[in-house]
């Protein structure tokens, strides 16, 4: 157990030490003109507009959502940002589908600590309501752990805001584990 704890540390410790380094403008992973890949792990609340990876199953229900988002730094700390997401629910007598889609910026306080503002919603038999699909606006902030030049993890918590009453009132708090290439 020791040796877990002294490598987790370590790790942790390089890691930082390496974040620390390559904020220096026009090399660092955020500086104006680099393009980020991000794939994220979405635990906690599941809502519409998911562009994010899981998959969840008990007994009769599944649920599946698979997505990937891109963005580009307009300058140094800042990307505009859009995703996708294809997500699918079975109830055990036949499954239904949609897409969801997001667009944002994320910004990189001290090239480290990225902050997101988004907006997604979904379409698709999946999120059939009456006349309205679900829509959110998203607030998330974390902590990106540099691992070398092109690859970031960013743990972080989520907020999704229910833009529309009639879809769903329901907001919900998620915790994310993001991967990310820089390049």
């Amino acid at each position: 157990m020791k040796k877990i704890i002294l490598t987790m540390a370590a790790v942790f410790a390089v890691s930082f030490a390496n974040a620390q380094d390559k904020k220096d403008g026009a090399s660092g992973q955020t500086s104006k003109g680099k393009w980020l890949v991000e794939a994220n792990t979405g635990f906690g609340a599941v809502n519409g507009a998911n562009t994010s990876f899981g998959y969840y199953s008990q007994g009769d229900v599944k649920s599946m959502s698979l997505g990937a988002e891109a963005g580009y730094f307009v300058m140094d700390d800042l990307a505009i940002k859009l995703g996708i997401g294809y997500n699918s629910i079975d109830l055990g007598a036949g499954a239904n589908s949609g897409f969801a889609y997001k667009l944002g910026a994320k910004y990189y306080i001290k090239s480290m600590i990225p902050v997101q503002v988004d907006y997604s919603a979904g379409s698709g038999d999946l999120y059939k309501a009456g006349d309205e699909t679900p829509s959110y606006l998203g607030l998330q902030a974390g902590y990106a752990w540099f691992l070398g030049s092109n690859v970031s993890i960013e743990p972080g918590l989520r907020y999704n805001m229910s833009m529309n009453d009639k879809y769903t009132e329901d907001s919900a708090f998620q915790v994310c584990i993001g991967f990310a290439l820089h390049f």
